[in-house]
Order: C-alpha cells, then structure tokens, then sequence
C-alpha cells in the first residue's frame, strides 16, 4: 500500500477511534452522571449557544489551543444532544451524520456531480436554487430564524434578498445609504423635541425605526464588504473596554479617579490610553 494511502488509513482509524471513544464517554456520564442524567434536549441547546460564543471569543482572540477545547465542547454537545434524540426515538447520532453529509453532497454538485461554477458568489445563488427547487423552501426569507442575533438576523434576511437579485452592486452606494439614514434620524429627533427618553425608546416613534434603519444599514454594508458585523462590534466593544480601563490605569496613577472626573479629562485619559 503507498504511504499516503497507509496515512490516510492511520487517520481515518485514529479519529473513528476517537469519535467511538467520545460516544462511549457521553453514554456513561448520561448513565451515571447525576446531572447528565435529568437533562433534556431544551435544557442543552441553551448551553449549546454559550459554548458557540465561546468558540467565537476564541476564534477571533486568534488563540488557536483555546478554539480547539471549545471545539471539543461544542462536539460533546453534538453528541449528547444526539443521544438525547436516540432516547426520544426521532434521531441519533449515526441519522445526524448521515442526514448533514448528503445534504453536503447534494448542495455541493460543483464537487461531487460535475457541474462548474465561476466563483463563490455562483455557489451562494446555486445553493438557493437548490433548497428552493429541491428542498421545498417556499418564500425568499425562507428557514430565517427571528430568534438569532439581531446582526445576523439582519445580514440572513440581506443574504436572502440579494439571491433573489435585490441587493446593492458594490458597496459604494452603501455609504450614501448610510448618510442618508442618518439624516432622516437627526430629522426625527429634531422633529421630536422634548420627548422623555423612555418614550423615545418605544418601537412606535420615529426615532426608534430611524436608529433601527440606520443600524440595519450598516449590517449591509458589513456583508458587502465581506466583514461578520458580529465580529466586528465585538472586536470593537473589546477594545473600548480595554481602553476605558487603561485611562482609568492612567489617571489612578496621577492620583485622580477616573469615574470623578469631567468628561473632558476623561477624554484625555482615553486619548492616552489609545496610544499606550
């Protein structure tokens, strides 16, 4: 047998010795573990999104070891969630896989029927075509979730739109969007005046709906550009906490207290602690 083929096979035995071994683990600890053991598939699933945000802190942090006991966390939760399904007699674990790897294949005809596509944007559209035409998906906002993420819910309804050929070209006009939002929300506050900021919050003024649209394009802009918006606000808040904390750093050490002092001096803290 050529080596690369003994490689393969070497692999190929170590991760299904892997997978089986894990099983086997999850098994006993449903059998046995107190706490496994009075758990339902609703109760792991909340869980199951910690850990996803968990893998997400980890991925973006660029911390490579981190991203991968996550990913073992998250795998677990593949796996218990799986027996959970096998118990309650609708799936299990051998289903789930079998289920993903033939959808994978049969979206993926560019891979594995032949077909040729020009680029990634192509495969989007192909992909669309095929859950319309294919799987029964009615509608253009079909499969959206309302309870994600309100970024993500956004950018999945733009996705969604821009398959069915409604979206912006390039970016550019993105921004004129964005100025122009920002306007209409300045011109809603002017139009408001005095009013008390818990009523301003309210889903039926103007103000909320503007700000709302103002945000929703900003989302689009993030996806024309290729950039998870998630992300980057995470990135973004993760900074401003970073240096929020080091102004205050700074000013403790000139023996004043960050929180007491005048917006202006806290600016300057802030204004050092960006070029630390």
């Amino acid at each position: 047998m050529p080596a690369g083929e003994a490689g393969e096979g070497g692999r190929e035995q170590r991760l299904a010795a892997a997978l089986v071994e894990l099983d086997r683990v999850v098994r006993l600890l449903r059998e046995r573990c107190p706490w496994d053991r009075r758990q339902r598939f609703s109760d792991i699933v909340t869980y199951t999104l910690e850990e996803t945000y968990e893998l997400i802190d980890a991925a973006h942090a660029g911390a490579g070891g981190e991203a991968a006991g996550e990913l073992g966390d998250l795998l677990f939760h593949v796996f218990f969630l799986s027996l959970l399904a096998e118990e309650d007699g609708w799936s299990d674990l051998a289903a789930v896989a079998a289920g993903i790897t033939e959808k994978l294949v049969r979206r993926h005809p560019h891979v594995f029927a032949g077909d040729q596509v020009e680029d990634a944007g192509e495969v989007v559209r192909r992909w669309e075509d095929i859950k319309r035409n294919q799987e029964g998906r009615e509608g253009i906002f079909h499969d959206v979730p309302a309870a994600l993420p309100a970024t993500l819910f956004a950018r999945r309804l733009q996705q969604r739109a821009a398959a069915a050929g409604f979206d912006w070209d390039q970016a550019e006009p993105i921004f004129g969007k964005l100025e122009e939002e920002t306007a209409e929300l300045r011109q809603a506050l002017s139009e408001e005046g005095e009013v008390e900021a818990e009523r301003r919050r309210g889903p039926e003024t103007a103000v909320y709906r503007e700000l709302g649209d103002l945000l929703f394009a900003v989302v689009n802009l993030a996806r024309k550009l290729e950039v998870d918006p998630e992300l980057a606000l995470r990135s973004s808040s993760q900074r401003f906490r970073e240096r929020v904390e080091r102004a205050a750093e700074l000013a403790a050490a000139d023996g004043e207290d960050f929180a007491g002092l005048p917006p202006e001096r806290q600016e300057e803290y802030y204004q050092r602690a960006k070029s630390d």
